[in-house]
């Protein structure tokens, strides 16, 4: 049997444009695919180098609206890892990244909460074990 990964990630934005802004000009995601879809539509995906990607949809109707900066119900979401915490969360806090902690250490590495531009909660870690 063959096995099942997961490949993508929905992020729903209310701009297309404004969600690539922050995964790749602040964040540092590669934009890997930017397809015209047709009807204002587009099949726009960002990620890193060594996986983890993520699908920017742009809200198409009241209920996704709605959903846009929740999508967790208020819980982190979304969770970006680094090796170098200090350093990318000094480059974070430079491109207007909002912190809403102070760093912590926890038994699986250094983290903080972040919030995107649209509301919805990340966490950065540099994990305590290289490859988590």
């Amino acid at each position: 049997m063959s096995a099942v990964r997961l490949a993508l990630t929905t992020l729903v934005v209310p701009d297309y444009d404004a969600g690539i802004a922050f995964c790749v000009g602040a964040l540092g995601f590669d934009l890997i695919e930017d397809t015209d879809m047709g009807a204002g539509k587009r099949w726009v995906v960002v990620g890193g180098a060594e996986g983890g990607r993520l699908l920017i949809a742009k809200a198409a109707n009241g209920t996704q609206a709605a959903a846009v900066g929740n999508q967790t119900g208020g819980r982190v979401g979304f969770f970006a890892h680094t090796d170098d915490f200090a350093g990318t969360h000094a480059r974070l806090i430079d491109a207007g990244v909002q912190f809403r902690e102070q760093p912590r250490h926890e038994a699986y590495g250094t983290v903080a909460v972040f919030s995107d531009p649209f509301g919805n909660r990340w966490d950065l870690i540099e994990p305590k074990e290289p490859g988590q």
